[in-house]
């Protein structure tokens, strides 16, 4: 996290998790060691239930028997739950039956492992089959999913393992806690005095110390999430694709927002809006203020526009998000 924590706060814990940074900070040195631990216990558990990499995963299993009701856990359940929640508010902008639309446009494995360059794509890309297509029977606790179907949980998954560690880490040890995935933050408990301090930049794992332009502000509760282009990205055949796909066509959605940095009452509802900002591309602005969402969104040449409250900046700066304590 960065900018430098002030000296009366303990550092924060960081760790690689779920293909990316997984950060907790709180305001009382004595909870320091057992936020980590309660952080690490629940990446784990998110990563088993809802991974797309790991064929010991709830969600791979789903993926590989289309057509059948399976049994699942309490947490694949609420992350599924959460992530048709999603699509739902959003009108199928954010939709977890994305996962086949990846695969072929060969985002098929962690994305560390995913070739910067390959050949030309010769597949067929269309429209996804929509969230409705998914069975829930949440009292017997199984799920469904129909045959040509893949789920992918990517969008808001990680943004629901952030809000539950944050809170239980917060009942736990009655400290104030933020915890930061891949920069998509959640905050719980009592923050240190002004609230918690996140700058946002282009990359979450920036330096600190960079050159690079960024934005930082202060958030005392709720959630903070970037969506963007420029990190999760490959080339095939000469063709830059990126993660975020639009369900409406299958495809990466259109390059307009290098990124979307949207605060909101929780890690989830930031996520869902920041992913739905750069699917819907020009429309963006105006669906972000009819939610009155504070909101920062960088064009791919670097301009930068601001909404529903959010700080002002000069102009030069640009930006994705990571916390740090002040």
């Amino acid at each position: 996290m960065h900018p430098p924590l002030a000296r009366d706060l303990p550092p924060p814990i960081r760790f690689r998790a779920l293909g990316t940074t997984a950060v907790v900070a709180v305001a009382d040195a004595s909870a320091r060691d057992e936020a980590g631990s309660l952080l690490a216990a629940e990446l784990d558990a998110i990563d088993r239930a809802c991974s797309r990499f790991r064929d010991d995963s709830e969600l791979a299993r789903l993926n590989a028997s289309p057509g059948r009701w399976l049994s699942v856990s309490s947490l694949f359940l609420g992350a599924l739950e959460v992530a048709l929640a999603a699509a739902r508010t959003t009108n199928g902008l954010v939709d977890p039956t994305i996962g086949r639309a990846l695969r072929v446009l060969g985002y098929d494995r962690d994305f560390a492992s995913v070739a910067a360059d390959g050949a030309p794509l010769r597949v067929r890309v269309e429209r996804t089959p929509g969230w409705r297509a998914i069975d829930v029977d949440s009292t017997a606790h199984r799920v469904r999913v129909p045959r040509g179907v893949e789920l992918d949980l990517g969008a808001t998954a990680k943004a629901f393992a952030a809000d539950r560690a944050a809170l239980d880490i917060a009942v736990a040890t009655g400290a104030g806690v933020i915890v930061s995935l891949g920069g998509d933050c959640s905050i719980a408990g009592p923050p240190p005095n002004g609230g918690w301090t996140i700058r946002v930049t282009d990359r979450h794992d920036a330096p600190a110390n960079g050159s690079g332009p960024s934005a930082t502000i202060a958030l005392e509760t709720g959630g903070l999430a970037t969506s963007g282009t420029s990190v999760r990205s490959w080339n095939r055949g000469g063709r830059r694709l990126h993660h975020l796909v639009d369900p409406r066509t299958g495809r990466p959605a259109a390059p307009v927002w290098r990124t979307a940095t949207v605060a909101a009452p929780t890690c989830v509802d930031a996520n869902v809006a920041s992913t739905a900002a750069i699917v819907l591309g020009g429309d963006a602005r105006a669906w972000l203020e009819a939610r009155r969402l504070p909101a920062r969104l960088v064009t791919q040449e670097g301009s930068v526009v601001v909404l529903g409250g959010w700080p002002e900046e000069p102009a030069a700066e640009t930006g994705s998000a990571d916390p740090a304590s002040r």
